[in-house]
């Protein structure tokens, strides 16, 4: 349908609602003249006449009045149909999905589950916890959460956190008849407790800068996770020494049962972003999930 016969339609109901040319054009804020030749387009196009016309009078004809009772129907769905997309605009709804490494998971999505549950019943979320760097846009989802250094150029990115450190940790048990390390190349000496990147089995090598100089070190140990709850697990029990976020560690630093050491080598990077692909129009439960995850964001300096 054109837009020439949408108004053609408004303007035939408005008259048979008002029963008079002046007041329907007065509602449609147009000139009766302008309203009677959108009518006589209309009764053209459709080959019937849909008015009984006086000088006092405006009546529908027998085409007329079939005509628009099926129009009121039409034009109150239409109406309903816009009621509820402003609505929805007020009142965050539908389908969400979001994908984020275990770690962020466990930081910023596992703290806030139940609350924006409750505060959003409409919107049904759906987490998936993936450690591989997942292409959002092709795996359909509306966002995500990766460090900084990770982030795709053409992504919306929001920040969650400070920038982050590294930590080299062990237990006090470990280091008991060892030689704490004082250059990342003396880690060769030790068990070390290595991790294992999820899907290509590959492992992660130890990053470590000072000034202009960085390093990445190829550990050595018998111990191999691709989990950092178990690689915290193993470090406290004295497996071995474990490279981790500082943040994760340093309650178990300040308690006494791990010692941080290459601290000098451990510069900062960017921390965690919550990330979408770039809209003009941002979808209100993604909005509202945005709001939500900002407003509780656990910071590790608190």
């Amino acid at each position: 349908m054109r837009g020439s016969e949408f108004t053609e339609l408004k303007a035939f109901s408005a008259i048979v609602e008002e029963g008079s040319f002046v007041r329907a054009a007065a509602r449609l804020r147009v000139s009766p003249p302008a309203l009677s030749q959108s009518i006589r387009q209309l009764e053209a196009r459709v080959g019937v006449r849909l008015l009984n016309r006086t000088t006092r009078s405006v009546s529908a004809t027998a085409a007329g009045d079939a005509l628009f009772s099926r129009l009121a129907v039409a034009f109150g769905e239409l109406e309903s149909a816009i009621a509820d997309v402003h609505a929805a605009r007020d009142r965050p709804a539908g389908l969400l999905r979001i994908n984020v490494p275990r770690v962020a998971a466990m930081r910023f999505i596992a703290p806030i589950l139940g609350d924006f549950q409750r505060c959003y019943p409409d919107i049904a979320l759906t987490v998936i916890v993936d450690d591989r760097l997942a292409d959002i846009v092709e795996g359909r989802f509306d966002a995500g959460i990766r460090l900084g250094e990770r982030l795709q150029k053409d992504m919306v990115a929001v920040k969650l956190s400070e920038d982050l450190q590294m930590a080299a940790v062990a237990a006090p048990a470990y280091l008991e008849n060892r030689v704490i390390p004082r250059h990342p190349q003396e880690l060769h000496q030790h068990q070390c407790i290595k991790f294992e990147w999820p899907g290509g089995g590959n492992l992660y090598r130890w990053e470590f800068a000072r000034g202009k100089r960085a390093l990445e070190i190829a550990v050595e140990g018998s111990l191999t996770v691709n989990d950092t709850e178990l690689m915290l697990t193993a470090v406290l029990d004295g497996v071995g020494v474990a490279y981790m976020l500082e943040y994760q560690v340093r309650p178990w630093i300040e308690q006494g049962r791990l010692v941080r050491f290459l601290e000098a080598w451990s510069p900062s990077f960017p921390g965690f972003y919550l990330y979408h692909p770039s809209s003009r129009h941002v979808p209100p439960a993604l909005r509202a999930f945005i709001d939500f995850v900002r407003a509780r964001r656990v910071v590790s300096s608190e």
